[in-house]
C-alpha cells in the first residue's frame, strides 16, 4: 500500500464503508497537513522578509495603503481627512517567549493562508465521488472561486481594513489630559493583524457560503433581498466603527467593498434557485 493508495478518487464507483472513508478522509487531511507545514517552515526561515516587509508594513509611513488613500482624499476634495500619520511605530515586548512563539504562530498562518486552495482542493477529491456528474463541475469551479475569494479578503484585511483600524485604535484617546499613554506590544500588534486579516478572509467566503445554504433551501434570495437595508445597516455601523475618522468617505471606502459582496451572494442565490429549480 502506497502513501497516496487511499486517496478517495480510487474508490470511485466501489461502495465505501465508514472505516474506508475515515481512511480516505485521514490521507488528504495528511496532505494538507504536509503542505501548510512545508510553507510555514519556508515561512518561519524566511523571517526578515515576512516580518519587516509584510507584518511590519502597516507601520511604515510609505506603506501603499496610506499613499492611495491620501491620494484617493485629495482627488475627491477631501484634503488630508484620509491622509494617516504613523505615530511611535515601536512594538515592546512583556516577555522572553513573546517573539518566538509570535513567530511560530505567524509562520503557520501564511503557511495556511497560501496552502488554503490546496485543502480546498483535497476536500473536493474527497467528496468528489459522492457527487453526480453533472455536480463534479460545479463544485470543481467553487472551489476555485472560494480560494480567490478569500486571498481577495485577506489582502482586504491587510492592504485596508487593519491599517484603517490600527491607526485609529492606536490614536484613540479616552481623556485630552494625555495621563494615558499608548505603547502597544508585539503581542497586541500580532493578535490584531492576524485576526481581521483571517475574518476578513472568512467574511469574502460570504457568496460560497450563500451558494451552499441557498442549495439546501435554508436561504433564499427573496430573503436576503427583503433584508438588504437591514445589512446595509449592518455594514455601515462595521464601517463607521473601524473607518479612522467620522469623515464619510473613510467609511464608504470600506462600506462599499462589504455592500458589493452582499449583491453578489443575492446574486449567487438567485441563480442557485433558477438553475435547480428549488423555488
Amino acid at each position: 500500500m502506497t502513501l497516496f493508495g487511499n486517496d478517495s478518487k480510487a474508490k470511485q464507483g466501489s461502495e465505501m464503508s465508514f472505516l474506508g472513508h475515515l481512511e480516505a478522509l485521514r490521507w488528504h487531511l495528511v496532505r494538507c497537513a504536509a503542505v501548510i507545514a512545508v510553507l510555514a517552515i519556508t515561512a518561519f526561515c524566511f523571517n526578515d522578509f515576512v516580518f519587516d516587509t509584510v507584518i511590519f508594513g502597516p507601520l511604515r509611513q510609505d506603506f501603499i495603503s496610506y499613499k492611495v488613500l491620501c491620494a484617493l482624499g485629495h482627488k475627491l476634495g477631501a484634503g488630508d481627512v484620509m491622509c494617516l500619520e504613523i505615530r511611535n511605530p515601536h512594538l515592546q515586548t512583556l516577555s522572553a517567549s513573546e517573539q518566538f512563539f509570535n513567530h511560530m504562530w505567524i509562520s503557520f498562518l501564511v503557511g495556511l493562508i497560501l496552502g488554503f486552495p490546496v485543502v480546498l482542493w483535497e476536500l473536493w477529491k474527497f467528496i468528489r465521488p459522492a457527487l453526480k456528474d453533472k455536480e463534479i463541475g460545479p463544485v470543481k469551479f467553487f472551489v476555485v472561486v472560494a480560494s480567490i475569494l478569500f486571498l481577495i479578503g485577506i489582502c482586504f484585511g491587510y492592504f485596508l481594513l487593519f491599517p484603517m483600524s490600527y491607526n485609529f485604535l492606536i490614536n484613540y484617546q479616552v481623556s485630552s489630559s494625555g495621563i494615558v499613554q499608548t505603547n502597544n506590544t508585539f503581542d497586541d500588534y500580532i493578535s490584531l493583524i492576524s485576526t481581521m486579516t483571517l475574518v476578513s478572509g472568512i467574511i469574502f467566503e460570504l457568496p460560497v457560503l450563500v451558494y451552499f445554504l441557498t442549495r439546501m433551501t435554508l436561504l433564499t434570495p427573496k430573503f436576503m433581498r427583503k433584508y438588504r437595508k437591514h445589512a446595509a445597516v449592518v455594514i455601515l455601523i462595521t464601517a463607521a466603527i473601524i473607518t479612522p475618522s467620522p469623515d464619510v468617505t473613510s467609511q464608504m471606502v470600506v462600506a462599499i467593498p462589504m455592500y458589493l459582496l452582499y449583491e453578489i451572494s443575492i446574486y449567487v442565490s438567485k441563480y442557485v434557485v433558477k438553475k435547480y429549480k428549488l423555488a
